[in-house]
């Protein structure tokens, strides 16, 4: 068995947390997990869905995206709020490249296939990166379909952004002022045609599974069947369902949230019926 516990060098020249669990029964698939919007690596029972695919022999890596407030000293709050942002969507795109790259040094990835799972802005995120030549399939939980949605707003909240050049969120859980700076809103503008979710799913070539919960009250369903509708594949609807499948945080239970593992058993059963 390996567990390396290290950080990868990521976009704007931040590092950044990573985790990889190799088991000694290797299956020379692995799982690279990627987390969404106000989420981090350990939150909720991802530890323990990392424990689930790796008792069933896959290789498990999974990472913070480097603007995501948390920091090195502390994985589990958001810290470094200046950092979250100055978090951008061309970021997180980067960094996942860069965790593939750090990867890459870790394991001999023409022995073995990787599979990008990811959980809402983390699942666009997946399928913006699925065209790199290291990703064999892209698995997508409660994904986002276009990332220009994200912004959305009222002309009047776009205005007094531009002209504060910080709009904030407020974090339901923690209760903090999330900063948003322009520069989040001004990058995706620079970089819209890389950013274009809806164009990475009608040029995708790569076996995908998207899973979604019809009672998902963050990302609406619609953004689940346009993913299928761009992508021509079917929509695995998770009855019941909420937008993190039964998880939350802290998650104190010792056990997957029943919803979550029923996405488990599904992802690996599709991993394994590819060639």
């Amino acid at each position: 068995m390996q567990i390396i516990k290290e950080t990868y060098p990521g976009s704007a020249g931040r590092e950044a947390l990573i985790d990889l669990h190799i088991p000694e029964n290797f299956n020379q698939k692995i799982v690279v997990f990627i987390h969404g919007y106000m989420g981090f690596k350990d939150w909720g029972a991802w530890n323990l869905m990392e424990a689930y695919f790796v008792n069933r022999g896959f290789g498990f890596c999974k990472f913070n995206l480097t603007h995501n407030g948390t920091t090195i000293q502390n994985a589990l709050e958001f810290a470094d709020l200046n950092a979250f942002g100055q978090n951008r969507y061309s970021y997180e795109k980067t960094d996942v490249l860069c965790a593939l790259d750090w990867l890459q040094n870790k394991v001999d990835l023409t022995t073995c296939t990787v599979h990008l799972v990811g959980h809402s802005r983390g699942g666009g995120i997946a399928l913006l990166c699925a065209s790199d030549s290291r990703v064999s399939s892209v698995i997508t939980l409660a994904a986002i379909s276009s990332i220009e949605k994200r912004f959305d707003l009222s002309e009047e909240i776009i205005e007094n952004w531009k002209n504060t050049g910080v709009r904030y969120v407020k974090n339901g859980r923690t209760h903090q002022e999330m900063p948003h700076f322009i520069e989040q809103l001004t990058d995706f503008q620079i970089h819209s045609n890389e950013l274009d979710i809806r164009k990475a799913c009608m040029e995708l070539k790569k076996p995908l599974l998207i899973l979604h919960g019809d009672q998902d009250e963050s990302v609406s369903i619609e953004e689940g069947k346009a993913i299928a509708e761009w992508t021509n594949q079917p929509l695995q609807i998770i009855h019941g369902v909420n937008h993190t499948f039964g998880a939350s945080h802290p998650f104190q239970e010792q056990t997957l949230p029943t919803e979550l593992q029923m996405c488990c058993d599904e992802i690996v059963e599709f991993i394994d019926s590819l060639k």
